[in-house]
C-alpha cells in the first residue's frame, strides 16, 4: 500500500515511509484522560501524510528515518487524512538517519586553495 491509497475509514494500515518532520509534543485530553501526542509528517514516492505519535511513539522516531507503520488506522481530521496506531499497531524503524553533527569536518582544501569558478 502506499500514501495515495490511504482513505478516511481505513483499518490494517502497513505502510513503509520516510520521516519528514516531528513537531514538539504537546498535551491533550481525550475520552481516556491526559495525553501526549506529536504530530509527524511521514512522506513515500506518491505523497505525504500524517502520523500521530502518542505517548512512547513520540521517541521512536526522527526526521530521516525509514520506518514501517503496520496496522494503523486512518481518519479524517480537519479536512485532512491521518495515521493512528491502535493497540496493535506499531512502528518498526528499517533505517535511522544518521545525524549530520557527528560526522567528522572533511580535510583538505582551505578556501585559498579552491579552484576559481568560471
Amino acid at each position: 500500500m502506499q500514501i495515495k491509497d490511504v482513505e478516511p475509514g481505513m483499518s490494517n494500515v502497513t505502510l513503509t515511509v520516510r520521516v519528514v518532520s516531528v513537531n514538539r509534543p504537546r498535551k491533550v485530553s481525550t475520552k481516556y484522560g491526559e495525553a501526549t501526542v506529536a504530530k509527524a509528517v511521514v512522506k513515500d514516492e506518491t505523497g505525504s501524510i500524517t502520523l500521530n505519535l502518542w505517548r512512547d511513539q513520540i521517541n521512536l522516531v526522527k526526521p530521516g528515518d525509514v520506518i514501517r507503520i503496520e496496522n494503523a488506522y486512518a481518519k479524517e481530521f480537519r479536512g485532512e487524512v491521518e495515521l493512528n496506531l491502535g493497540r496493535n499497531g506499531r512502528i518498526v524503524v528499517l533505517k535511522r538517519e544518521e545525524q549530520e553533527s557527528e560526522e567528522e569536518p572533511e580535510e583538505g582544501i582551505s578556501e585559498e586553495e579552491e579552484e576559481p569558478e568560471e
